[in-house]
């Protein structure tokens, strides 16, 4: 058996490198980056008192893309990507890649799969990317596969996710995604897409992210609304958590998930400046002690970002979000759930190659927090305060741009934990990119 094996793997390469040249395209692309900045007062604590929450580095990340190209019905996607921190060891940029030497094994694979036709079904079968309600429910990689229908006015796939496999004689350790996001677009002014994801275990507490949890019966319901009228465009966003899961410890105890988020957006483009406002609200636990866990989250997957300080940045490079993983203390970063925040900001045009954006966020918890609270918030506070950010792009020649970040964080009583003197949380920073 193992030598037939051996005789059909031979025979597929002989025949892979027997096809004309001709007959496929090789596409490639790739993206690079270098980013130095500095965050000052991020743990809540006082200046002089903690370094915890300080970090002041030097990071690189490239990306390689390639595609082979079969036909217009057969493709082979591959995404590979090194990252590095200057001056690190095997804590900070795998295998050493930023250290004297340089040398490290680095090399992460970020997809591989196969993306074909039947028809008019599309499959991709592999290690993917997928984004559901702009990343408030899901936006990150996985293996599994999307399957589905696709027309000029509608698309209908179908989603299955591992995100924890149990191992041999284990299935009951597994736990999946299931999900199916149809989206249709009656016309270039409109688009309409609902989706619902299912999670399941019957024995989830071997993964991390529902350790304390048995068998896990989760939904998420919700709908993105798109609407473009010529230099204005608005969005909504809502989605609803519900299902139950027994508890590990207790298995005749049921939590009963009863979680929502709304979130909307909107923009007017002027030509030399834009103006754009967002707010989202995401619900948080009134009362812990009961059995409704009323906090909206997602095991795995989740990513939003949005203020630079609170949120990583949803405009710019987002400093600190790669291997510092540093938002201010109390702030879920992109984990969106138990807070509510507003957004108005610009950004102005002078000329092709210069960019200033200009933002304002406010945000606060949408519960006060609890002893213990898993971001660090201060215990009875809410209140996480005033950011304002600028941003400035320059394209320094063609393909190659040069970001410079500052926020200020007028922080409130939530992210402060008690010391006399606190200071503010800030950060200065600067990315240089390309991208091909």
């Amino acid at each position: 058996m193992k030598k037939f094996g051996i005789l059909v793997l031979a025979g597929l390469l002989i025949a892979v490198f027997a096809i004309p040249a001709s007959a496929m395209e090789h596409v490639f692309g790739g993206y690079w980056d270098t980013r130095a900045w500095m965050q000052e007062n991020f743990d809540g604590n006082d200046d002089d008192t903690s370094e915890e929450g300080e970090v002041t580095a030097v990071e690189t990340r490239g990306r390689l893309y390639y595609t082979a190209i079969f036909h217009d019905d057969l493709k082979f996607v591959t995404k590979l990507e090194m990252d590095a921190v200057y001056g690190s060891n095997d804590g900070k940029g795998t295998g050493g890649y930023g250290d004297i030497g340089a040398d490290g094994v680095n090399l992460e694979v970020k997809n591989s799969y196969a993306d074909f036709n039947l028809g008019s079904v599309n499959a991709k079968i592999g290690v993917q990317t997928l984004t559901l309600g702009r990343g408030l429910l899901f936006d990150d990689d996985f293996a599994g596969a999307v399957v589905g229908y696709q027309s000029d006015m509608m698309t209908l796939p179908f989603i299955w996710m591992k995100s924890y496999e149990g191992g041999k004689g284990l299935n009951k350790r597994d736990v999946d995604y299931f999900g199916v996001a149809p989206s249709f677009t009656p016309s270039d002014m409109f688009s309409l897409t609902p989706y619902f994801m299912f999670v399941y275990s019957e024995r989830a507490k071997d993964w991390e992210p529902t350790e304390n949890y048995e068998d896990v019966k989760m939904y998420y319901a919700g709908l993105d609304l798109d609407a473009n009228f010529g230099p204005a465009s608005i969005w909504l966003t809502g989605i609803y958590q519900g299902g139950e899961a027994e508890l590990y410890k207790d298995p005749d105890t049921t939590h009963d998930f009863k979680a929502y988020l709304g979130a909307v957006g909107a923009s007017v483009d002027m030509g030399f400046a834009d103006i754009h406002l967002e707010a989202f609200y995401a619900s948080g636990d009134d009362d812990t002690s009961d059995n409704d866990q009323e906090k909206f989250f997602v095991p795995a997957g989740q990513s939003y970002y949005w203020g630079n300080i609170m949120g990583f940045g949803k405009r710019g490079p987002g400093l600190g979000d790669r291997n510092y993983d540093n938002v201010v203390n109390g702030s879920p970063g992109d984990q969106i759930g138990n807070i509510m925040a507003a957004n108005v900001g610009t950004t102005i045009k002078p000329t092709s190659d210069l960019s200033i954006t200009l933002d304002a966020w406010y945000a606060k918890l949408a519960e006060e927090a609890e002893k213990d609270d898993p971001n660090g918030a201060v215990e009875g506070e809410d209140e996480l305060g005033i950011e304002a950010d600028v941003i400035i792009t320059y394209q320094l020649v063609k393909g190659l741009q040069l970001d410079l970040v500052g926020a200020y964080l007028f922080a409130g009583d939530a992210v402060y934990k008690g010391d006399d003197g606190e200071e503010d949380p800030y950060e200065i920073g600067t990315s240089l990119s390309l991208s091909f």
